[in-house]
C-alpha cells in the first residue's frame, strides 16, 4: 500500500467544534491488510482468514477469524497483530478479535491476487 493509498482520518465540524476521527470499514481492512502469516507470503486479508468485521458508532471493532490449520504455528500472535493493526488506526476504539474455526478455511477462501502470488491458481 502506498502513502496515497493510506485513510486520512475524516473529522467533521459541528456547532460544538470538531469531532473526532470516524472509523471506516476501508480503514480497518487497509489496517488488517498489514498483517501477514510469518509462513506465507501473503497478507491474512487475502488469504481469506478474515471472515468478518463490525464496527460500531462508537469506533469498537468486532473481528473473527480463523486460521488456516487449527495446529497452526502463529495461532497466538496473528490474532494480536491484527488488534495491534487496527489499533492503530484514528477513531479505533475497543477491539476484540476472536478465532473461530466454522466454516473451516479451505484455499477457496482466497483472492485471485493471493492465488497467483502462491501460484495456487
Amino acid at each position: 500500500m502506498s502513502d496515497t493509498d493510506k485513510m486520512i482520518p475524516v473529522t467533521t465540524w459541528t456547532p460544538d467544534g470538531e469531532s473526532a476521527p470516524k472509523l471506516s470499514e476501508e480503514a480497518v481492512i487497509n489496517a488488517i491488510c498489514t498483517v501477514f502469516d510469518p509462513e506465507i507470503p501473503v497478507n491474512i486479508y487475502e488469504l481469506g482468514l478474515i471472515y468478518a468485521v463490525e464496527i460500531a458508532e462508537s469506533g469498537n471493532v468486532k473481528v473473527e477469524m480463523t486460521l488456516t490449520a487449527p495446529g497452526c504455528p502463529s495461532a497466538q500472535e496473528l490474532p494480536e497483530m491484527v488488534k495491534a493493526a487496527i489499533a492503530a488506526v484514528d477513531g479505533a476504539g475497543d477491539i476484540e478479535v476472536e478465532t473461530v474455526w466454522d466454516p473451516p478455511w479451505d484455499p477457496s477462501r482466497m483472492s485471485e491476487e493471493a492465488r497467483l502470488s502462491l501460484n495456487m491458481f
